[in-house]
């Protein structure tokens, strides 16, 4: 509940972020126009996501009967979950991964690295499929696509206003100084800025609620953070050489994971973190 209720405030926030910015920019036509825009671009990612990620990573579906184990993992996952048995893909790299695909729980898509099912021992393997069953549960990928969109209206009209402050235009009548230019300037750089850092906050707060639901879902939390430590270290020993940033979020670990500076743009959690609520999860005073 706290995670959703985090994630509704990071929405907000993000909203509240365009209405500024449309306020100092002082065009509600141009913020409508960018709204719109940035709407049929993040749709059109939303509703064509899986086949293109799946064709990025040259994932193949998996049948039964190649992958019995596997299949009878989610399809048990599946039920628990109330949702579903999504369809069922191998990406073909050792690096150790998994991530979860689709507009809606009816068509959703589970793909796992060859990695993956080398490293995890079966229960191991369970608690990552029962994470990224989680995302398709909590439907994430729309609120990511949501997330997205109102990203996209900030950048969209922070770019505007750097072109109104370029040649004096917007704010209103009073404020057309140089005072509002610089304003305008300082936000155009800003909010972007800020609109990144919410979004990576939007998700890290989604994988919290995915460790959870996925470690309910298993029935041993213990497990997957145990999967989580083992992903983490492999991803550190062997990065995934084809993974691009537009797609780190679906990942059940970052592979493009990094420490300082770059920690506050990862759209994961820190692993440690992670593993640490799940252990709390696990232990008897949490019952």
């Amino acid at each position: 509940m706290a995670n959703q209720f985090k994630t509704t405030v990071l929405l907000a926030a993000l909203t509240v972020l365009i209405v500024l910015i449309g306020r100092m920019f002082g065009g509600n036509q141009g913020m409508t126009i960018a709204f719109i825009f940035a709407l049929v671009m993040n749709f059109g990612s939303y509703w064509f996501s899986d086949k293109i990620v799946l064709a990025m990573y040259r994932a193949k579906e998996l049948t039964p009967s190649e992958a019995p184990e596997i299949h009878e993992m989610v399809a048990d996952l599946a039920q628990k979950a109330g949702i579903p048995k999504p369809r069922v893909y191998l990406i073909p790299t050792e690096t150790p991964n998994a991530f979860a695909t689709g507009r809606n729980p009816e068509h959703a898509v589970v793909a796992v690295t060859q990695g993956i099912v080398r490293l995890l021992q079966p229960d191991e393997l369970k608690g990552v499929l029962g994470h990224e069953l989680g995302h398709v549960r909590n439907r994430d990928i729309l609120i990511g696509s949501v997330a997205a969109t109102l990203a996209g209206v900030v950048m969209m009209l922070a770019s505007m206003a750097r072109f109104a402050a370029i040649f004096g235009i917007g704010g209103s009548d009073d404020d057309r100084g140089g005072g509002n230019i610089i304003g305008l300037i300082l936000m155009s750089i800003l909010a972007p800025l800020a609109a990144m850092l919410i979004q990576m906050a939007v998700s890290r707060s989604r994988e919290y609620l995915a460790d959870e639901t996925g470690a309910r879902l298993a029935g041993n939390p213990r497990s997957l953070a145990s999967a989580l430590e083992k992903l983490a270290n492999a991803s550190k020993r062997m990065p995934m050489q084809d993974a691009k940033p537009a797609t780190a979020h679906m990942f059940t670990v970052n592979p493009l994971s990094g420490g300082g500076l770059a920690s506050w743009f990862s759209t994961h959690p820190p692993t440690e973190e992670r593993v640490r609520r799940l252990r709390t999860m696990a232990s008897p005073q949490s019952a």
